[in-house]
């Protein structure tokens, strides 16, 4: 009996079995459609255009306000400092008053020296009357030949005693000057270095009496790399060259521009030393500061630009990706300078293209895209305006 019962349950099993393969072959084999789901979808991106526009040639850097003139005050006598009639750090002009020295002493050299020529003076005009009587003497052979000729010598010894004199007047009217020290240009002065009642002295190593600072108009000195020394002269040759300074720590700038540039690049570094020239009549800028400077050398009317960020970079150059009839294309471009949150294109591209900006992690070459905001910008060339709906379904 058991025998009979597992016998026909294997019969049964079989049967199953083969009813299954029958029906697994007879059903229709699933379409390549099927197996995917769906056809791949096109990648969303950002899109910008490539134009031709005015961009500037220009550079930024940070330099350092110095001076136009610094003139540092030191007594050329050694004398007692009687007075200083101004405030440290004042505003002053050419020709005020900064330090008065103890001039009593060369004063009465003075006084002494101008009366030595009184007598000088007194002298000739005896000496010239005593010739005057000598010729007439001498006339009538009442004196002799030798007694005139003394007299014109006395004449001629005390005309020169009357230039020494004179010079001598001159001498001490120069160093009387010495003893009153004047601001020898506008400016600011600084710190005085002594105060009344000290000892000025003479030489390169005694104290400074103060320091006056031009700074109208005033100089920042910064460099500038040598590659673009070109397009300096050829600014300067025609006249520009604009530079606007800002002070660190301000949000408004100065403009001036470039006064000289020096006669030697700096080896070490590639640069070559700008020095641009400001009225400051503000005094916005002053010296030692440091200031952030953009130098404009020139504006370049019809350039290639793109937007920075549609600018990519392989270990073969830089590339942006161009899109046309909804297919994203690689295009080898070699960037010149970037201004402005543009990338100024030497070559590559004509600027009519349709570019990618952002999205560009999705992509390779011959990928199809669309315009994550549904619509493309407008193209001026050959690439086309992309249809909002391109890419999308199967």
């Amino acid at each position: 009996m058991r025998s009979r019962a597992a016998i026909s349950a294997l019969a049964m099993t079989a049967s199953l079995l083969a009813f299954g393969s029958v029906a697994v072959a007879q059903s229709p084999a699933p379409s390549p459609k099927g197996q995917s789901g769906a056809a791949p979808r096109a990648a969303p991106v950002l899109l910008g255009k490539a134009e031709r526009r005015p961009i500037p040639v220009r550079f930024d850097t940070i330099g350092s306000v110095q001076p136009m003139a610094t003139v540092t005050l030191r007594s050329r006598v050694e004398s007692q400092i009687m007075a200083a009639p101004f405030q440290d750090g004042a505003k002053v002009r050419k020709g005020d008053l900064l330090f008065q020295l103890d001039a009593r002493q060369i004063e009465a050299q003075l006084k002494q020296a101008e009366a030595n020529l009184a007598r000088s003076k007194a002298q000739l005009e005896q000496a010239q009357r005593d010739v005057r009587r000598a010729e007439q003497l001498a006339a009538n052979e009442y004196a002799s030949r030798q007694k005139l000729d003394d007299s014109r010598t006395a004449v001629l010894t005390i005309g020169a005693q009357i230039q020494a004199d004179e010079a001598a007047i001159e001498n001490l009217k120069v160093q009387l000057s010495y003893y009153t020290l004047r601001a020898p240009i506008d400016g600011r002065v600084g710190v005085a270095g002594l105060r009344p009642g000290n000892i000025a002295k003479t030489g390169d190593g005694s104290v400074a009496l103060a320091t006056i600072n031009q700074l109208s108009p005033i100089y920042i000195s910064f460099a500038m790399p040598q590659r673009l020394l070109p397009d300096l002269r050829q600014a300067m040759t025609a006249g520009g060259g604009t530079v606007t300074a800002t002070p660190q720590g301000l949000k408004s700038g100065v403009d001036g521009k470039i006064a000289v540039f020096d006669n030697t690049v700096d080896g070490a570094t590639g640069t070559i030393t700008i020095r641009a020239i400001f009225e400051n009549a503000d005094e916005l800028l002053w010296p030692g500061q440091l200031c952030n400077v953009r130098v404009t050398l020139r504006v370049e009317d019809n350039a290639v630009a793109v937007p920075r960020e549609a600018v990519q970079t392989s270990q073969t150059g830089s590339f942006v990706f161009t899109v046309a009839d909804g297919v994203a294309r690689v295009r080898p471009v070699k960037v010149s300078r970037l201004v402005d949150g543009w990338a100024v294109i030497e070559s590559g591209l004509d600027g009519s293209e349709i570019v990618v900006t952002d999205g560009q992690l999705l992509l390779t070459d011959g990928v199809k895209v669309e315009p994550r905001d549904g619509k493309a910008p407008a193209s001026g060339g050959s690439a086309g305006a992309m249809p909002s709906d391109a890419g999308k379904g199967a």
